[in-house]
């Protein structure tokens, strides 16, 4: 995966002040948008040669590859840009440039042209670009310099051998790129997704990502109008019609000076000169600001030329045709096709001269916008005895909004420049008088205060007010005018000042009680406005005065019309028959729902044990009391892990659902199995709770709740002997946990509803994503108190997943689906709204307890490396294989003596671990020979039964380890997989990148050491290689760092602890910064749990028993060796049985 870059390119012909015309920008010749790809080679120091001239960048992508890349991109729906509109043919290398690179080799090559720096090449152009740069010393110790690769903390050369001998410079480097008129560009930019992405995941580079963003600001100020009409003169009798953007607002002003802090150094680093110096002056790049105004300034002309276009063929009305003055007509002509216009030198003057006239207030307002000074309307409230409001004038301060000088003190002074408070204003009188004479364009009713010559205020009656507050005063801020209004009418009080409800609630006092979401609250209501209360006579009197303006307490507040009809309907019908839910308590607290019979809560107080629900909810876990380590408790509970049990015990308390979403690896199952115990402990563990999971981790499940918790009562539903019916419901009885699987949940809901579940659990909840599927349909039929999900992976792909998992946990309280959509999904998937995604936030907090392995207060919890052995399953097929071969086998084994036995062993060995691994790995000859056929002919085997769903379905094995891989790469880690097989690391290479839609790096013996290092190289520095490394354990178990992972599989076991130990410490080593997880497979029921059993109870002399791997194996006899492979039948995990 590579990265893209693009950035704004001013060329050195056309100056900032100039347009670029539709012509120039269709021939590309004009200011406009390069973009730009970066890969990551593997680089070797020494094939470089010092230069004093721009070289070509060793990770810039080139021609071929870029337009690879787009194409890939638009295909996967990854990028919505139109890429077939734009003709992005490759330029063809150039011969010469070869001679240009010094003793740099073919392998680090890109395609550009010869200095001059920039050339061009119809769509292509190659730049040179200053870049962040180390000096790397070689074996020779001579140094080169190296740029840094955008994805790289440190530098990109390899870390075996050379290392930066200094802190980064800017250096020039020569990249190709596409290049983009105004209007493909904005086209493009607004095509890129907004949601956060990985940094690992993610293909935008941080220029790219930034000029997105000033992309769609441009849309926000063409949706607000804030543009002009210009004209630039060329020569005598030219002139260039163009538009620009208006950027007269305070908020605007400071939107640009945020984009300018904010600009990425890259953003300004391009060389748009003839300079050849691979060290660039800072003095050769643009300011932020020009490039920012520039940008702007193109891509809001392109886009207004095309409306323009439209604009004037469908509306005869606006034709310029209709126009009287000719010049007008060619100018109206000019803005939306052609650019250029020519006429006669008099009537141009005369048309500059009308245009200078009629924007000259704009213009000095824009001015007064970047001065420290400007005009501002101070709302006074009425004198007593009044009806009459005051708008008085005055001058603020732009950097301090509350220095304020009166009207009446800048008449007093007639002064060039008035020093005020220790303050010095230039013009004072010119700069009130002008910007009163903009603001009455936009608001007439200043017009009659302006005819003296000394205005200081203007009175309105109560309906202008009203206008003022509504329409004027925002229109006058977007202006960049400054508004201050009283402070109960200027909405910073939120909704205080409304008239609406102030609720009290409390939790009944039923004892023994176990609330729910829809629990009903003990409540008390009051109409309240400007935070007075209100009688039903004292608000009739406030709707008589038939005003929306009222006086409260000595203040004025707004009585608004809908306010008024909702309280009236109140007071006529539902007053007696309102009801609160906790649901509804929550949803206030949280800010989501303000309403109430549609009257606005403007106040809401909790009290009592209300009280602390919602401010724990709110608050996060911090204030969760922690509950005691239950006695039962066979084991160690980190601080973390007592604290998410605790917060599920509380939730638990209140019948509240809740999803545990820590990191894999933290043990969200340690900490669900410490929450049952504490309930029984407590007494209150009275029914038993359903645990669903995944096929593939039942047995899992077993072994931990019985090493943790041996006295919890533990009944596995699984299988085609479980009970089912009355057998069923007998079965339960006095068991404290049920286990059963996903596939088993659908067929048997029948079963399962007919039990009062205490609890019920999904593990990997992540499998209920899709609320449509039958497993997910059926879970949410079981009736139960509490309901709890774990999953690392919350939200995989879409939000609709969040709220399925939601909806299990706590019915309703996210809407319906449809309704979640349009809430939520559309505006923050598809528009990144940022306060819809706050608002679902804050709803989703309470219920959600994330925790990952990066947290400061995990990772002091966390030992360095953390082993853990998961149990799989087999698979029907798996175990049908593996009895035919054990009781064949042992027959040939037990007629065969020495040497002959112990060669028949140790075979049979090897075959019961490739059954344990996949059935495919015991193909017959024939298949045996496809295989080897395909291999001559230099075929894949991508089609030998690799169809995804059913391969991973035959093995127990492979399909845990897709659901870890899943998470794991959800979360940003990496893994190495060992495997004893080569054939079955090739199997697994393909299958992986095939789910996963990725790229699997494999290591094996006959990998070139050339292959070898070039891999390692890449998993280790490239900031965007394959996350998953598969090595075979004897060509990979030595001899390597590959400190970047933090997760490593022992999918086979070599029953040797210090070959496995070996393998571990390629990632547990000098230089790994994060905790490794290390993940051992086995198959229960076979003999890989027999033997993991044996090495476990006899930990000390684990090395002395296997130490020489499997041999001793071989020195059994047959019925001891029948014991040691007999196979467990309820270890099979076949969900197709009935």
């Amino acid at each position: 995966m590579a990265i893209l870059h693009g950035s704004w390119l001013i060329q050195p012909q056309h100056q900032p002040s100039t347009p670029v015309a539709p012509a120039e920008s269709e021939s590309v010749l004009g200011n406009r948008f390069l973009i730009w790809g970066e890969t990551w080679r593997r680089i070797d120091p020494t094939e470089f040669a010092q230069s004093d001239q721009p070289q070509p960048h060793p990770f810039g992508m080139n021609g071929a590859e870029l337009t690879a890349l787009l194409r890939s991109l638009h295909q996967s729906q990854q990028l919505q840009w139109a890429i077939a509109d734009v003709s992005l043919e490759p330029p063809e290398p150039d011969s010469k440039a070869g001679a240009k690179r010094g003793k740099r080799k073919a392998t680090a090559t890109v395609e550009t042209a010869t200095i001059p720096v920039v050339t061009d090449t119809g769509r292509w152009q190659t730049v040179a670009i200053a870049l962040p740069t180390y000096q790397v010393a070689t074996e020779t110790e001579a140094t080169v310099a190296i740029p840094q690769h955008s994805g790289a903390a440190t530098s990109s050369a390899s870390d075996d051998a050379d290392t930066p001998t200094t802190s980064p410079t800017l250096q020039s480097w020569l990249v190709t790129g596409i290049v983009l008129t105004p209007l493909e560009a904005i086209q493009f930019l607004n095509s890129l997704p907004l949601s956060s992405m990985g940094e690992e995941e993610s293909f935008l580079g941080g220029d790219l990502r930034f000029w997105s963003h000033v992309a769609r600001w441009s849309l926000d100020l063409l949706a607000r109008s804030k543009f002009l009409p210009q004209l630039e003169p060329q020569s005598e009798g030219s002139a260039i019609a163009y538009w620009q953007p208006l950027l007269d607002s305070g908020a605007d002003q400071g939107r640009l000076e945020q984009f300018t802090h904010q600009m990425p150094v890259v953003c300004r680093t391009y060389l748009n000169t003839q300079q050849t110096s691979a060290t660039p002056e800072p003095t050769a790049f643009p300011l932020a600001s020009t490039l920012l105004f520039d940008f702007l300034k193109a891509t809001m002309d392109a886009q207004l030329r095309v409306v323009m276009q439209s604009g004037l063929a469908a509306s005869p009305a606006s034709n310029p045709q209709a126009l009287k003055e000719a010049i007008l007509r060619d100018w109206l002509k000019a803005l939306g096709d052609t650019a250029q216009l020519t006429t006669e030198p008099a009537k141009l003057e005369r048309l500059q001269t009308a245009i200078a006239q009629w924007t000259a207030p704009i213009q000095h307002q824009l001015s007064q916008s970047l001065a420290s000074f400007r005009t501002c309307f101070y709302l006074q409230t009425p004198s007593y005895g009044q009806a009459d409001w005051v708008l008085e004038y005055f001058l603020q301060s732009a950097s301090d909004p509350g220095f304020l000088v009166s009207a009446k003190t800048i008449w007093q002074n007639p002064v060039e420049r008035l020093v005020y408070l220790g303050r010095t204003i230039d013009r004072p009188q010119e700069t009130l008088l002008a910007g009163l004479g903009l603001a009455s364009r936009l608001y007439p009713v200043l017009e009659p205060s302006l005819q003296v010559s000394k205005p200081q205020s203007c009175r309105l009656n109560p309906m202008q007010v009203y206008d003022f507050l509504k329409t004027v005063s925002w229109r006058l801020q977007d202006s960049g005018f400054g508004v201050v209004l009283p402070g109960s009418l200027s909405n910073q009080q939120g909704w205080a000042s409304r008239l609406g409800l102030s609720v009290r609630a409390a939790a009944p006092l039923k004892s023994n009680q176990r609330l729910g979401l829809q629990s009903l609250l003990n409540f008390k209501w009051e109409l309240t406005i400007g935070g007075q209360r209100l009688s039903k006579e004292e608000f009739d009197r406030l709707v008589a005065l038939k005003t929306p303006l009222v006086e409260v307490n000595g203040e004025w507040v707004e009585l608004r019309p809908q306010d008024v009809r909702a309280a009236q309907s109140f007071f006529a019908s539902r007053k007696d028959q309102m009801a609160l839910s906790l649901e509804d308590a929550l949803r206030i607290s949280t800010g989501d729902t303000q309403t109430i019979e549609k009257l606005p809560v403007v106040n809401f107080e909790a009290s009592g044990a209300l009280s602390e629900l919602i401010n724990t909810l709110t608050t996060g876990n911090q204030n969760v009391e922690p509950i005691p380590i239950p006695e039962g408790f066979q084991g160690e509970l980190r601080p973390y892990q007592v604290r998410g049990a605790s917060w599920l015990a509380f939730l638990e308390k209140w019948g509240l659902g809740a999803c545990l979403a820590d990191d894999m690896g933290l043990g969200k199952t340690v900490q669900l199995i410490a929450l049952l115990l504490h309930l029984k402990e407590q007494g209150t563990l009275e029914n038993p709770t359903l645990l669903v999971c995944p096929t593939s981790v039942l047995g899992n499940w077993e072994r931990e709740v019985k090493r943790f918790a041996p006295n919890l009562k533990l009944l596995v539903h699984h299988g085609d002997k479980r009970a089912q019916g009355r057998d069923f419901a007998r079965a339960i009885q006095g068991k404290h946990l049920v286990i059963t699987s996903y596939p088993l949940v659908y067929r048997d809901v029948k079963d399962l509803q007919t039990v009062p579940w205490q609890g019920v659990v999904l593990d990997e909840a992540q499998n209920i994503k899709n609320s449509e599927a039958k497993q997910s349909q059926a879970v949410r039929q079981l009736n139960a108190q509490f309901r709890i999900a774990l999953t690392g992976t919350p939200v995989e792909n879409r939000l609709a997943e969040l709220w399925s998992i939601l909806d299990f946990l706590n019915p309703g309280y996210l809407g319906p689906k449809n309704f979640f959509q349009r809430r939520f999904a559309v505006p923050i998937e598809r528009y990144g709204d940022t306060a819809s995604l706050q608002t679902l936030r804050s709803l989703v907090q309470p219920f959600i307890l994330r925790r990952l392995k990066t947290d400061r207060s995990i990772i002091q919890d966390l030992p360095e490396k953390q082993e853990m052995t998961v149990f799989c399953g087999l698979s029907a097929e798996q175990a049908a294989i593996y009895q035919r071969l054990v009781d064949k086998s042992l027959e040939d084994i037990e007629s065969a003596e020495g040497i002959q036995r112990h060669g028949k062993i140790l075979a049979l060995l090897v075959r019961l671990k490739q059954i344990c691994n996949h059935p495919e790995l015991l193909k017959s000859d024939e298949d045996s020979e496809k295989t080897e056929e395909r291999k001559a002919k230099n075929e894949d085997n991508s089609d030998l039964n690799l169809q995804s769903s059913l391969f991973l379905s035959r093995s127990g094995k492979l399909q845990r380890l897709t659901e870890m891989l899943d998470e794991l790469l959800s979360e940003g880690d990496r893994a190495l997989i060992f495997t004893q097989f080569a054939e079955w690391g090739k199997l697994l290479q393909t299958y992986l990148s095939k789910q996963f839609n990725r790229e699997i790096l494999f290591l094996y013996g006959s990998t070139s050491k050339k292959q070898r290092e070039e891999m390692v190289d890449r998993f280790q520095n490239d900031p965007q290689a394959p996350r998953i490394f598969i090595l075979s354990l004897k060509a990979g178990g030595v001899g390597l760092n590959l400190t970047r992972a933090n997760h490593v599989f022992h999918f086979d076991r070599w029953w040797n602890p210090a070959v496995e130990n070996q393998a571990t410490d390629r990632v547990f080593r000098i230089g790994q910064t994060r905790n490794v997880q290390v993940h051992k497979f086995v198959c229960t029921g076979t003999l890989e749990e027999r033997i993991h059993d044996l090495i476990e109870s006899k930990k000390a002399l684990s090395e002395q028993i296997v130490g020489t791997g499997e041999n001793w194996l071989t020195e059994l006899d047959t019925e001891q060796l029948r014991n040691l492979l007999l196979l467990d039948r309820t270890a099979v995990i076949d969900d197709s049985s009935s």
